[in-house]
């Protein structure tokens, strides 16, 4: 795709962008108690996802580095899904926030998993 000359062209990379500024403010709304524990591993792998396309963009050139990457991305966005759960399920954050949030990251990982198969084309 000629118009994609950097990671932060990539869909992918624009939503794990934004669904971690999201989360990451989200976080502070937590209980004090689980700032530390639910909030460190929501702050750490919604960073994780933008992180990770963003050093396996710099080595596409070597297939097994680039997708190695993505995996860890499409890991991350799974893990969010749990992470969002036990914050809804626990009643930290409000249920429709969370279905939502919860929504997107599984579309994230949905397009994480298309994009490894075809990174070729980009």
């Amino acid at each position: 795709m000629a118009g994609i000359k950097s990671f932060k062209d990539l869909e992918v990379y624009k939503e794990s962008y934004d669904l971690a500024i999201v989360v990451n403010r989200e976080v502070n709304k937590l209980p004090i108690f689980e700032r530390h524990d639910l909030g460190s591993q929501l702050r750490r792998a919604s960073k994780s996802i933008p992180a990770n396309i963003a050093e396996g963009w710099a080595k596409r050139r070597f297939e097994k580095e680039f997708k190695k990457h993505l995996d860890s991305a499409i890991g991350s966005a799974n893990e969010m899904e749990v992470h969002i759960s036990i914050a809804k399920d626990l009643y930290y954050w409000q249920k429709t926030f969370c279905e939502q949030l919860a929504k997107r990251y599984i579309f994230l990982g949905g397009k994480l998993v298309n994009l490894r198969s075809c990174w070729r084309s980009y």
